[in-house]
């Protein structure tokens, strides 16, 4: 699986190049195998996406994330990093970090 269609990552460029700074999360990503859960607003040119990142250790940030590391992350079975398709963002990404910090984890 890609862990972006093709009108996700043209809307994650958009914002990267937008004057807002608070947008609403594009794309779910998730580690199948554990809780790492990535909730990204921006694509850059150097491949690397902003959004909030939380990789389960009960410390969710704001911050940015190499796609390339993402995509090349050897999981058990053979799994990946895979996008949650069914996710539709209804926060901005403060919001979703409000909460985030108040529960130590990603919920979305």
């Amino acid at each position: 699986m890609k862990l972006f269609t093709k009108a996700q990552e043209r809307k994650l460029k958009a914002n990267a190049q937008s004057q807002t700074t608070d947008h609403r999360p594009v794309v779910k990503l998730f580690n199948p195998c554990g809780s790492a859960t990535w909730l990204l607003t921006e694509l850059h040119e150097d491949n690397t996406a902003f959004g909030l990142c939380d990789l389960g250790l009960g410390f969710p940030e704001i911050g940015y994330v190499s796609i390339k590391d993402l995509k090349s992350l050897a999981l058990p079975m053979g799994l990946h990093i895979e996008r949650d398709r069914h996710f539709v963002a209804d926060k901005t990404l403060c919001e979703y970090n409000n909460i985030a910090q108040q529960t130590r984890r990603i919920v979305a």
